[in-house]
């Protein structure tokens, strides 16, 4: 019975990436989320998903860190590499897996083979953009952005972050993440 279901579930989720192959519009892209997980089962060290509805629905490609703060989170992330041991569930490409609370990512990321550690997906509605180091310009805007999820500690934008920061800069790679600090869930 248990080699049924997990054939089942192999063969489903093959079918997935195959419909959703089939249906992208943009044929230039290689990157796929194979299964969304929206679920909510316990307190988390991390925020929770803004929207679990939409988790899963982003865009595959976006871009990596910068901005010192974030809006929202979207979503956790943990990409899978084929090269390195993975499933072949997107041809010989990466994929994903995406979640609305971290821990899940976390579980599924120490679990599977050729897996990376959970990303998490944020929103930036205002952001510190460094064209050059120690050269700082804010931003105001629609930005989503992949971060590591320590980058979450201390940087949840506030009415004032933006301002108190420019009066202080402080570099990212100068600063010390606190988890004894309080987030917003």
């Amino acid at each position: 019975m248990l080699a049924k279901s997990t054939s089942l579930h192999k063969f489903l989720s093959v079918l997935f990436v195959a419909v959703c192959l089939a249906g992208c519009k943009d044929k230039e892209q290689d990157f796929v989320v194979v299964r969304a997980d929206r679920s909510i089962s316990k307190p988390s060290a991390f925020p929770l998903a803004i929207d679990t509805t939409q988790v899963g629905q982003y865009p595959p490609d976006s871009k990596s860190g910068a901005g010192y703060f974030y809006d929202d989170v979207l979503e956790y992330r943990v990409w899978f590499h084929p090269e390195r041991g993975a499933e072949l569930l997107n041809g010989t490409q990466d994929y994903y897996v995406a979640f609305a609370q971290y821990e899940k990512a976390e579980e599924l990321s120490k679990s599977k083979k050729g897996a990376e550690e959970p990303l998490v997906l944020v929103r930036q509605t205002e952001w510190i953009n460094e064209p050059k180091p120690g050269h700082y310009v804010p931003e105001k805007g629609n930005r989503i952005t992949e971060w590591q999820v320590k980058w979450l500690y201390g940087s949840k934008r506030t009415p004032v972050s933006i301002s108190e920061f420019m009066k202080h800069p402080v570099p990212a790679e100068k600063s010390e993440p606190n988890p004894d600090e309080d987030e917003e869930q």
